[in-house]
């Protein structure tokens, strides 16, 4: 039986969304830097990057102090307990129309396989790609020296494409719920759809 369920609350989204917009933006600007197209101006790409980079610095440091004020955390905490079966069922399972290996709830959100992979983005992806853009920052305004950039750089944008591929991922990923857009709206209205045991 399919349930109405209020699974996210309003911070949670309006966090999600914030960062997605913010990271998008960084995307188009960050990629203009680099001279992959032209649509604010060099100049213009560059101030619009440095200062949508410390909004998502602010945005990421309240996120943090959500997530350990509410508990949230420990819906990060990675488990191999089903991770095969995820992954087979993303694999194949899906495209048999298969039931879902993970019974989602409001104290598990996340599957074993979304467990790794946000963790992976909040201690590796997101803190790589801040400090890396905070000593490109700081080096440019001459408050820190580095004989050369040049890895900061690289680094940097090898996160970028990191990011986008998380996103795509991401993306591709809200369209696999009860129906292609249940996750879409779950993540605008808080209430999700979880399958649950009928009473009998």
């Amino acid at each position: 039986m399919i349930q109405k369920v209020y699974m996210y609350k309003r911070f949670e989204r309006l966090w999600h969304w914030s960062q997605a917009l913010l990271i998008f933006f960084l995307a188009l600007t960050g990629f203009e830097v680099h001279g992959s197209y032209n649509i604010f101006g060099f100049e213009n790409a560059v101030v619009f990057h440095m200062y949508t980079g410390f909004i998502l610095i602010i945005l990421i440091a309240f996120a943090i102090f959500w997530h350990f004020t509410t508990g949230e955390w420990r819906q990060y905490i990675p488990t191999t307990d089903k991770l095969r079966d995820q992954v087979r069922y993303y694999l194949v399972g899906i495209f048999k129309n298969e039931p879902h290996p993970h019974d989602k709830s409001i104290d598990v959100k996340l599957n074993p396989l979304q467990k790794i992979s946000y963790l992976g983005f909040k201690i590796l992806i997101i803190p790589v790609m801040v400090l890396t853009g905070l000593i490109y920052y700081y080096v440019a305004h001459g408050t820190l020296y580095l004989q050369s950039v040049k890895w900061i750089a690289i680094i940097h944008t090898f996160g970028a494409y990191l990011l986008l591929t998380f996103a795509v991922i991401h993306v591709y990923m809200t369209t696999t719920g009860h129906t292609i857009t249940s996750h879409m709206k779950a993540m605008i209205t808080g209430y999700d759809e979880i399958e649950v045991e009928e009473k009998k």
